[in-house]
């Protein structure tokens, strides 16, 4: 399975609102490319709720505020599909930590779990149900300080794995790492004071599958988390108590 994006122009086209049947403990991911018309914008603008729309006029720039409000439409529209309403009665809560979920009443009726993750100009959403989940998705960054973020940030492993790859290649690893910590730090719904706490250990470079991982305190739940392949360049995770039914999702496969 190698993750592909498709356009948020057909997503946001609420004209087509067949629903989506979920079992439990599976997950369905959502590729989206956030290339939105003026229509689609104003669209998913209207879809959001008042603290969306406040953190979206606090971004400056008006490709990433762009980015950001499709983004999060696209969530709606996506959610629209398991739910059966229109994306505007989707309604979310959020917990202390910022972590976003369907209002007590829709969950209650449908157990809907969901995780969203933009980077650039592209998106990637989970969907489960009856168990939590985290996504992570990165554009790999040729400028990033790997050598200072990872000792900052990762565990004494992961550090020395990333500085002994060759030095051409220590970026995507590093955010190969990051991707699947991001995972399952966002499973967990905690921030990022549990980077520590989480340790990835990649046997190889290879991706789409499972990798082992170690879990502190922090992580009172048993998570897995799973590399997911993009096109080159991106790099992507996923992370549930359960991930032995992982699917790629898109309208042109319902």
């Amino acid at each position: 399975m190698r993750i592909s994006f498709q356009s948020i122009e057909r997503l946001a086209d609420t004209g087509r609102q067949d629903h989506i049947r979920l079992e439990p403990n599976t997950v369905h991911l959502w590729g989206i490319e956030l290339d939105g018309s003026q229509h689609c914008l104003e669209r998913c603008t209207g879809w959001l709720d008042e603290v969306e729309r406040h953190r979206a006029a606090r971004l400056v720039r008006e490709d990433i505020r762009q980015r950001y409000v499709l983004a999060h439409g696209g969530l709606r529209a996506v959610l629209s599909r398991y739910l059966g309403v229109d994306p505007n009665v989707v309604a979310l809560d959020r917990s202390a930590t910022g972590k976003p979920f369907l209002t007590r009443e829709l969950r209650d009726q449908s157990a809907i779990t969901f995780n969203l993750s933009h980077a650039h100009d592209h998106a990637l959403i989970a969907v489960s149900k009856a168990q939590e989940v985290g996504v992570d998705l990165e554009f790999v960054r040729a400028d990033v300080e790997v050598a200072n973020l990872s000792k900052r940030f990762f565990t004494l492993s992961e550090h020395t794995a990333i500085m002994q790859a060759p030095k051409e290649q220590r970026a995507t690893r590093f955010f190969r790492y990051w991707v699947a910590k991001e995972a399952l730090l966002k499973a967990q719904g905690i921030g990022l004071r549990g980077l520590p706490d989480c340790e990835i250990f990649l046997e190889a470079d290879g991706v789409d599958g499972e990798v082992r991982a170690r879990l502190g305190a922090q992580f009172p739940n048993t998570l897995r988390v799973r590399l997911l392949p993009c096109e080159k360049g991106w790099e992507a995770a996923v992370a549930a108590q359960r991930l032995d039914s992982v699917h790629q999702c898109g309208l042109e496969q319902q």
